[in-house]
């Protein structure tokens, strides 16, 4: 069966942008884009990995699935932010946009998405974000791989939207710091 990852940047605070979607507030520079990239290959937009001559293929996803805002960051430049992958955005206000050739819309309850995906065969599925999407799904996801970067953003989108409280403890993780202060934390579901 497939796995659902929450494979995402994320605060020492727990938000994975500013109150109005900013990100770039996150460290790029350093070893770790190289050392994460790596490791997640394909895991970025299709025109900068072609631009900075970043692998797309062999990665450990084939799907990425996005609510609207998440997807809209990179509007109207990428239409079809990563067309190496099967793309889904969660809306049930817009429609595609010009340009968005081989992105899914769907207006269709996100749990139900999920589980048809991990019944199918292949490669793991990408969540690539937001808060709210990852709080529906919350049940759905079997990893989470955070780049906990060293910063405090002190308010913004949070990792998972407000939900009732529901302690859940996953597996150890597995930690890899880097020079510039970035921490990937790969969690597993318990």
């Amino acid at each position: 069966m497939r796995e659902l990852t929450y494979y995402a940047a994320v605060t020492i605070d727990g938000f994975i942008a500013g109150p109005d979607g900013q990100f770039d507030g996150f460290v790029f520079e350093g070893s770790h884009p190289a050392a994460v990239g790596e490791k997640y290959v394909g895991a970025v937009n299709t025109a900068m990995a072609d631009a900075i001559g970043l692998p797309i293929d062999g990665g450990p996803f084939d799907s990425v699935l996005m609510g609207w805002n998440t997807y809209a960051v990179g509007l109207p430049d990428h239409p079809s932010p990563y067309s190496h992958l099967r793309q889904i955005v969660f809306t049930r206000e817009h429609t595609a946009p010009e340009g968005a050739d081989g992105v899914e819309f769907t207006d269709r309850d996100p749990v139900e998405v999920v589980r048809a995906l991990k019944a199918e065969s292949g490669k793991g599925i990408w969540l690539c974000g937001g808060g709210a999407l990852a709080a529906t799904l919350r049940d759905e996801i079997d990893r989470l791989a955070l780049k906990r970067n060293p910063v405090l953003f002190g308010g913004g989108i949070p990792l998972f939207a407000e939900g009732g409280y529901a302690p859940e403890r996953w597996r150890a993780p597995v930690i890899t710091p880097y020079e510039s202060g970035l921490v990937l934390a790969e969690y597993e579901r318990g």
